[in-house]
């Protein structure tokens, strides 16, 4: 099992990082500058808003949406007795990082600017700390305290699961930073990794604290079939996606959320045989609809903790670019459900690497 998960992650790696640049070269446009390490963004006028493309991209999170209102409706959740066990001094350690961050990251002078450019990991660091003592005296579970290798493994592969995505929008341009020093590319890379490692266990640490709510731990929904011809064209539609997300990015833009998901998915479908997606033959929606609702919540706090920082991002996102909430506009916030099934594919992965073993059910011992 551990090395078909290995295979899968470095598979989804290559063809993440190399199929939009062939893409590109197969095209005859210049792909040159693509291949350059670390990725640096840049600013890319877009289309202007359009009601019609606004409308059109709403529909799938109005979708969406809707799934959840069934799955939350249909929950039936166990009686059980509420069990409360102290919460930890570390979790006090975790809210003193994050307010100290947060007042650091959004009020000049309180420490030097060089500093002040680099509290969003701290400010993670924090919350994440947070989160797990809140599982754990929700209910007595936390990664950080019950699946410690796990979840320390998800540091160093959230940084590079985030370079990835930092490589795609090259090809879109639909987010740049502002506020960033840099003497180098190297430096640019050292002041961003730390940040970019904590977005897998802040998503982790989020899924875990929602699985301790009764209502959120029991959504059900009916079953759905599912067979394993199935991959093979998620597969190639994820790939093709990739290969013309830079040929054509005002059109294909939401393909940097979606093919991933396809992408990963399908290769672990394939090579190991199991997925997350094999619980919705027996009408388990939870290790999907978790996680994304887990990446939404991270998602608001990103874009409120990004607001008043100094180092920070904006966007630019072709037909869609209004109604912002912080610095992201509305419609753009739909993007972070598919990012956290990725997500949980890519900690799926991790734990069968790690522990030989399957993460979901996500209390496993």
């Amino acid at each position: 099992m551990r090395a078909r998960a290995i295979s899968v992650l470095l598979l989804a790696v290559t063809a993440l990082w190399e199929v939009p640049v062939l893409g590109l070269a197969m095209a005859g446009r210049p792909f040159q500058s693509y291949l350059d390490f670390p990725p640096r963004t840049r600013i890319v006028p877009h289309p202007p808003f359009d009601w019609i493309w606004f409308g059109v991209l709403s529909l799938p999170l109005i979708a969406i949406v809707a799934l959840y209102w069934r799955a939350i409706a249909n929950a039936r959740p166990e009686a059980t007795a509420a069990t409360r066990r102290q919460f930890p001094w570390w979790g006090w350690l975790g809210l003193g990082l994050l307010a100290a961050s947060w007042l650091c990251a959004w009020h000049e002078g309180v420490v030097p600017q060089t500093w002040r450019r680099q509290v969003f990991a701290p400010l993670w660091l924090g919350y994440i700390l947070l989160m797990n003592a809140l599982a754990l005296r929700r209910a007595g579970w936390s990664p950080l305290t019950h699946r410690t290798r796990w979840f320390i493994a998800l540091f160093p592969v959230s940084g590079v699961f985030w370079w990835l995505f930092e490589h795609l929008n090259r090809f879109v341009a639909n987010w740049n930073y502002g506020g960033v020093d840099a003497s180098s590319d190297w430096d640019y890379f050292i002041q961003a990794t730390p940040a970019f490692c904590t977005v897998l266990p802040a998503i982790a640490s989020t899924w875990a604290w929602l699985a301790t709510f009764p209502r959120l731990a029991a959504m059900n929904l009916p079953g759905t079939g599912g067979r394993i011809a199935l991959a093979w064209p998620a597969l190639a539609i994820g790939l093709l996606a990739l290969a013309c997300i830079g040929i054509w990015p005002n059109v294909l833009f939401p393909a940097l959320w979606v093919a991933p998901l396809l992408v990963i998915g399908a290769l672990q479908q394939l090579l190991v045989g199991d997925t997350l997606f094999a619980s919705l033959r027996y009408g388990d929606w939870r290790p999907l609809l978790q996680p994304a609702l887990a990446a939404l919540i991270c998602g608001l706090l990103w874009e409120l903790w990004n607001f008043g920082s100094l180092a920070k991002w904006h966007y630019s996102i072709p037909y869609v670019q209004r109604f912002n909430v912080f610095e992201m506009p509305l419609l753009g916030y739909a993007g972070y459900l598919p990012f956290g099934v990725e997500c949980a594919l890519v900690m799926d992965l991790v734990a069968r690497c790690i522990d030989g073993r399957r993460l979901w059910p996500l209390r496993l011992r």
